[in-house]
């Protein structure tokens, strides 16, 4: 048998190897996401959306309240919290052992996530520029953080697609930025290229083609491609037809050294790492375990 250093993540005191890659399931509680399948708003409807996930092999519930496609309309603080909420106490009632990561650029929702209703992943894709007090708050959470890149803001970002060298530029910003959590003490950091954010087409495929040029960081990678633009634009199609664009790069994304997969097909996303798990590994053993 062969040996693999497996990457991992702590959750709640105990190590989750990311060996073979694991699928997080997004689960949107808006009215506006651009997949209209994941926009899940009464309580019936998430219930099922959480149970979905699970029964598919989904291991991470990301959950969002605000949609980040480009020209989003901006939601207050308190009526993503209000949205967050509703979905956390299932969760929280129902499936107390789910690792929920919650999507927020907001470091009191990220604060009252986490101790009022259990969270246990912050995924933040303004990379903490949004709210200069998310990384400290991370910090005091003690809770694994996703660092995206993106420039500007939902409503802005693709306005901002300039770059000296688009590889040299992202690895800068993520080495700057992990730089700064490390000293704050956040240890377990992982990596999200941004797919979509302030890319274009052509950017974004760039980007998955040079993904494993982040293996540097020797920090776990996810890829969040599922049903992006780069698909459904490519191949002149829409969102809800972009399932086999999905599974396709999905696929080259772990060839490249995805850790993760954030999508809104679960089940599809499963047989995926299953399928590549068994062609790069002969039956290998990680070099990790639980604690």
């Amino acid at each position: 048998m062969t040996s693999v250093n497996c990457k991992t993540i702590r959750i709640r005191g105990k190590l989750l190897p990311l060996h073979p890659p694991l699928v997080m399931g997004i689960l949107n509680v808006t009215p506006d996401s651009f997949h209209a399948f994941s926009r899940r708003q009464t309580e019936t409807e998430i219930h099922s959306r959480i149970e979905e996930i699970l029964a598919e092999g989904g291991r991470i519930i990301d959950i969002g309240a605000c949609s980040s496609r480009p020209g989003a309309a901006e939601v207050s603080e308190e009526e993503e919290m209000k949205r967050l909420a509703s979905a956390l106490r299932i969760v929280q009632t129902h499936y107390p052992d789910a690792i929920v990561s919650v999507d927020t650029f907001r470091a009191d929702v990220a604060r009252r996530s986490v101790e009022m209703y259990g969270a246990s992943i912050i995924n933040d894709i303004s990379g903490g520029e949004s709210d200069a007090d998310m990384f400290l708050a991370v910090a005091r959470l003690n809770v694994p953080y996703i660092l995206m890149h993106m420039r500007g803001t939902p409503q802005t970002m693709q306005q901002f697609v300039t770059y000296d060298n688009l590889i040299v530029d992202i690895r800068t910003y993520f080495a700057e930025k992990v730089y700064k959590l490390q000293l704050l003490g956040v240890s377990d950091i992982l990596l999200d290229p941004g797919f979509g954010f302030s890319k274009t087409t052509a950017q974004n495929f760039e980007l998955l083609r040079r993904l494993d040029d982040f293996a540097v960081f020797g920090l776990p990678l996810l890829a969040g491609l599922s049903r992006k633009s780069m698909i459904y634009k490519h191949l002149h199609i829409t969102p809800d037809d972009s399932l086999n664009g999905t599974t396709a790069l999905n696929t080259l994304a772990l060839l490249k050294g995805a850790d993760i997969l954030r999508v809104h097909d679960v089940k599809a996303a499963v047989e995926v790492v299953q399928l590549v798990h068994a062609y790069s590994n002969s039956d290998p053993v990680c070099g990790c375990a639980s604690e």
